[in-house]
């Protein structure tokens, strides 16, 4: 396994993922708005529920802020499908996160506990808040469920960030 993470003040790799409903997730790279893209474990975790339920109940609340949102895990197609049917998440979800994928994004990776979890490995929790020019701002990597960022603080210190042109922080 390579051994990257993402840096802080550094370019978030372009990547691009499987969209439920169809098309596509891009990241990385230049955009018109700030972007929140967050990676969960999949289907098989209920604290990636109650954490995505909390974003979708202030996902406009980032929107207004001026980030995109996007979610993905390694769930197949129709995992996501049944996630979505479920929960009524409107954020942009991906699925079929790759191990490639998941080594350039810097992330942890776990084998299933059983076949009953899921079938695949799967990603821990990460989040990026990524600049329009591409510049990771915030970067936040978990090896497991349990440590994940408040998101209304993130979101408030995202506000503040923008609003005083903050610099990312922790690049030394």
């Amino acid at each position: 396994m390579l051994n990257t993470k993402p840096e802080a003040g550094g370019l978030f790799p372009q990547m691009t993922f499987d969209k439920l409903g169809g098309g596509s997730i891009s990241v990385g790279g230049p955009k018109d708005r700030y972007s929140l893209f967050i990676v969960y474990r999949g289907k098989h975790c209920g604290r990636c529920k109650k954490y995505l339920n909390g974003l979708q109940a202030i996902a406009s609340d980032w929107e207004a802020a001026g980030f995109d949102i996007s979610v993905v895990s390694a769930d197949p197609e129709s995992k996501a499908q049944q996630d979505v049917a479920e929960y009524g998440w409107d954020f942009d979800l991906g699925y079929g996160l790759t191990e490639e994928q998941m080594e350039k994004l810097g992330v942890y990776i776990s084998n299933p506990l059983s076949p009953d979890e899921t079938d695949r490995r799967f990603s821990e929790p990460a989040i990026f808040c990524i600049r329009p020019d591409g510049v990771i701002q915030i970067v936040c990597l978990s090896n497991g469920p349990a440590a994940r960022p408040d998101l209304e603080e993130l979101l408030d210190g995202m506000k503040f960030n923008i609003e005083h042109k903050r610099p990312a922080r922790g690049t030394v």
